[in-house]
């Protein structure tokens, strides 16, 4: 055996070593980007897969809020919980399909990046805000609640990066649920009127805000 194979030979064992520990760290990151409850992004691999997106001028940040989670799990219970918030991050999933990027960012709140091709996002998320206020299949018809959507397309705000759209769909988001409207668009305008939330920075009177208009 020439001095070549006896080398190669005897590398063998350490490549097939370093193949398999990098085959279980890229696993291991996999595993901790994906919502063990969901199946969906957590913040970071939504975070890499959605600013990837936005390279796009057709794209649309959304984010979604269960309306009601906490006194539904408080009157039903967390297994009743767990199902609606899966049954809303599979409808969620479905409906961005694979152009696009749906992740939990936590609790009961879930975020989405997908690509208008037509123009016709409003259509397009008022389906889904139907699509996601269905009961779940199989459980108790009493168990239901609704979804607020707040949504804002990325080239309105050419200057805003991810984490800055997420805000302005945020705004978006609990001026419908406060509103019981369903679903809001974050414009170009201002908002003069008193928004309440649970971020830092969102309680009291805004004069900072986006406007919030219709679902046109």
């Amino acid at each position: 055996m020439n001095t070549l194979a006896t080398l190669l030979l005897s590398t063998l064992p350490l490549a097939t070593g370093w193949t398999v520990h990098v085959w279980w760290l890229r696993r291991c990151l996999n595993t901790a980007r994906c919502d063990p409850l969901t199946g969906l992004r957590t913040r970071d691999g939504f975070t890499r897969r959605a600013t990837d997106l936005l390279k796009d001028p057709r794209a649309i940040v959304v984010l979604a809020d269960v309306d009601g989670f906490k006194h539904l799990n408080d009157t039903h219970g967390h297994a009743a919980g767990d199902a609606l918030l899966k049954a809303t991050a599979d409808r969620l999933a479905h409906h961005v399909g694979r152009t696009g990027v749906a992740g939990r960012l936590g609790g009961d709140e879930f975020a989405a990046v997908l690509i208008d091709d037509h123009g016709t996002a409003a259509d397009l998320l008022a389906i889904l805000h139907g699509v996601l206020a269905r009961p779940v299949d199989g459980q108790d018809p009493a168990v239901r609640t609704t979804v607020s959507l707040g949504w804002v397309r990325a080239a309105d705000f050419p200057a805003d990066d991810l984490s800055a759209l997420l805000r302005r769909a945020d705004e978006a988001m609990y001026a419908a649920k406060q509103a019981r409207a369903g679903m809001r668009r974050a414009g170009l305008g201002r908002l003069f009127a008193t928004v309440t939330g649970r971020r830092a920075g969102r309680t009291g009177a805004r004069t900072d805000a986006p406007v919030v208009g219709g679902a046109a």
